[in-house]
């Protein structure tokens, strides 16, 4: 009986179960920064990653980037404001990427709170706290590796 659970898990048929719990890789580009990061195997993240490339300005909250991509999402089970530095969100409101790498304006110590809940859909692999160097750049992309 437990045979037949873990075969069905993995058929074919269950489209993205075949890779659960396997992240996608990405990259992050700003002016001279690059980052590598992933995003988590969740429907809203796999949703994003089916979309990649992202190319665009940004905008600033403290030390979040934010930019609109042309996704259209739901809150998921991932949803909250309790992010950590280097995680990446999705805000349904405001259909955008966030990028945490500091404190925001709602933060009462080191670690950012997004405005309203976001699906936290992926992480920076890499030394987050770079992004702080290119808050005067003008663009922003995120594609596949």
């Amino acid at each position: 009986m437990g045979d037949q659970g873990l075969g069905s898990s993995l058929s074919p048929s269950h489209g993205h179960a075949i890779l659960w719990g396997v992240p996608r890789p990405i990259r992050i580009e700003v002016g001279d920064i690059i980052l590598d990061a992933e995003l988590f195997d969740t429907a809203s993240a796999l949703t994003l990653y089916d979309a990649l490339p992202f190319r665009g300005p940004f905008d600033t909250w403290g030390d979040e980037f934010y930019f609109p991509v042309p996704v259209v999402l739901g809150s998921d089970e991932t949803a909250t404001t309790n992010v950590q530095v280097g995680d990446i969100g999705y805000w349904p409101p405001g259909q955008a990427l966030a990028i945490f790498f500091g404190p925001t304006p709602l933060s009462d110590g080191t670690d950012p709170v997004a405005a309203s809940e976001v699906n936290v859909v992926g992480r920076i692999l890499g030394n987050v706290r770079l992004l702080a160097q290119a808050t005067e750049e003008m663009l922003i992309q995120v594609s596949a590796v």
